[in-house]
C-alpha cells in the first residue's frame, strides 16, 4: 500500500530543487500532484510529464503564491480539476542575501512577500476545503536559518522564522478540526543552486555537519512524506530539522 494513495497534494515552487524532489516522492507514493511554478515553463512541463508517467494525475500551474488573488484562483482551479485537496506544501521561496547595511528595502520586502506572505495566502485559500472535510495536512518549508539566524540573511531568516510562528499558530487554531500544520527546517541541501558554488566552500560546509554530507532533495521529501501521511496523524505544530545534525 502506497502511503499517499489517492490523496491530492499541492506543492508550491516545484519545477526544480526541493519542490521537484517532493513532487517525485509523492507521486511514487500514489499522490496526485498539483504544483505551481513561476517562470520555468519547460521544467514544469517535463515534471508534469514525468509524474503522469508514474500513473498519477499531475498538473503544473503558472501561478504566484505571493499574490493573494492568484493563490485563491489557483486553489479553485485545483479543486475544479482534482475534486479535493488533502495536503498543502508551502515550498516557494527566494533569497536576496546581503549584509543589513547593504540590503535595500525592496530586497527585504520581496523575500518576506515570496517566502512568508505566500504561506498565509495559500493556507487561507485551502482552509475552507480542509474545514469542510475535517482533514488536511499543511507542511511549511522553513530553514535552519529561521531557527538559528545567519549573518547576511536577515530578510531570509526573518521570513523563515515567521513561518515557524505561523505554523504553530495554525496548528493551535485548526487542530480541533483534524487539520495538522507542521514545518520542516532543512539544513544545507545540495541542489542545482548549490552546484554553482565553489567546491572547496561546499566541502567546508559538509565537514561542519555531523553526518559529514549535504542533504538531498529526497531527504527533505521523505520528511514531507511522513508529515503528509497518516503515519504522523498525532503530530502537529512541530518543526522537524532535516539538517544532518547541524543544530544539535
Amino acid at each position: 500500500m502506497k502511503l499517499l494513495e489517492g490523496k491530492v497534494a499541492i506543492i508550491t515552487g516545484a519545477s526544480r530543487g526541493i519542490g521537484k524532489g517532493i513532487a517525485e516522492v509523492f507521486a511514487k507514493q500514489g499522490a496526485n500532484v498539483a504544483f505551481t511554478y513561476s517562470s520555468s515553463v519547460e521544467s514544469a512541463l517535463a515534471l508534469e510529464e514525468e509524474l503522469n508517467d508514474m500513473g498519477v494525475k499531475a498538473k503544473g500551474y503558472q501561478s504566484n503564491a505571493a499574490d493573494f488573488n492568484q493563490a485563491q484562483t489557483f486553489v479553485d482551479s485545483v479543486l475544479a480539476e482534482f475534486g479535493t485537496i488533502d495536503v498543502l506544501i508551502n515550498n516557494a521561496g527566494i533569497t536576496k542575501d546581503n549584509l543589513l547595511m547593504r540590503m535595500s528595502e525592496e530586497d527585504f520586502d520581496k523575500v518576506i512577500e515570496v517566502n512568508l506572505k505566500s504561506v498565509f495566502n495559500m493556507t487561507k485559500a485551502v482552509q475552507k476545503n480542509f474545514l469542510k472535510q475535517r482533514a488536511g495536512s499543511i507542511i511549511n518549508m522553513s530553514s535552519v536559518v529561521g531557527v538559528k539566524g545567519n549573518a547576511g540573511q536577515t530578510n531570509y531568516a526573518a521570513s523563515k522564522a515567521g513561518i515557524i510562528g505561523f505554523t504553530k499558530s495554525v496548528a493551535l487554531e485548526l487542530g480541533s478540526r483534524n487539520i495538522r500544520c507542521n514545518a520542516i527546517a532543512p539544513g544545507f541541501i545540495e541542489t542545482e543552486m548549490t552546484a554553482k558554488l565553489n567546491e572547496d566552500v561546499v566541502q567546508g560546509w559538509r565537514d561542519g555537519i555531523p553526518l559529514k554530507r549535504g542533504g538531498t532533495s529526497e531527504d527533505v521529501a521523505n520528511a514531507c512524506l511522513f508529515l503528509a501521511s497518516d503515519m504522523s496523524a498525532y503530530i502537529t505544530g512541530q518543526v522537524l530539522n532535516v539538517d544532518g545534525g547541524m543544530l544539535t
